[in-house]
């Protein structure tokens, strides 16, 4: 299936092309009452999360907005040291099947990201050269689910939203890129991300 008038491929970075260890971590410190898709809304949703994401606060006054938040037993500093290593590696074959994407369609990554994981996925893992566009939120000012990050990267591209396909591990935000207009997929990991571009024929079976 070969998805018409599509001519940018957006993808979310953390849980789709990098690896993430926080997840894991944060449903331990959080006990047996929570789950993946709990925490990921109140992570989305948190206050401190919003401000750190979008480069407005310190990480120390983030780390300790998060604990308390959270009611982590870990103190801030701990939750920071942890925090600092949560990126932990591109999915394997991540970079091969960014460089099958004709150039033709625009590359691009939106991400809700901060100081102290950007710089790793950019520059130490060679995200930045595979993609021709970042759109990261501690540098944009922008978040997901809301609707002017998608508005953000569709004025910077000069694409309409329709044009768009939007590859993403949290519901949250594919359901708010949908109504912005996007063509939105929900996907875990990069084997999915793949069939995603497969099933619309914008790279090779």
């Amino acid at each position: 299936m070969t998805e018409a008038g599509t001519t940018v491929v957006l993808f979310d970075v953390g849980g789709v092309l990098v690896q993430l260890s926080g997840v894991k971590t944060m449903l331990e410190w959080m006990g047996a009452a929570a789950t993946s898709d709990k925490m990921w809304r109140m992570w989305l949703e948190s206050h401190p999360v919003r401000e750190f994401e979008r480069g407005r606060i310190a990480a120390e006054e983030f780390a300790a907005g998060v604990t308390a938040e959270f009611n982590l037993p870990v103190a801030p500093h701990e939750f920071l040291a942890s925090f600092s290593g949560w990126v932990t590696g591109l999915y394997p074959g991540t970079l091969q099947m960014l460089a099958e994407i004709p150039s033709s369609y625009q590359r691009a990554v939106l991400s809700n990201s901060n100081v102290l994981h950007w710089s790793r996925v950019i520059d130490d893992l060679k995200l930045g050269p595979a993609c021709g566009h970042q759109f990261a939120s501690h540098l944009t000012g922008r978040i997901k689910p809301d609707a002017d990050a998608f508005e953000h990267v569709v004025q910077s591209l000069g694409c309409r939203p329709a044009e768009v396909l939007f590859l993403d591990d949290n519901a949250l935000n594919v359901d708010a890129a949908t109504r912005f207009g996007m063509q939105a997929i929900r996907v875990d990991g990069i084997i999915e991300a793949r069939r995603a571009l497969v099933e619309r024929g914008i790279i090779p079976g």
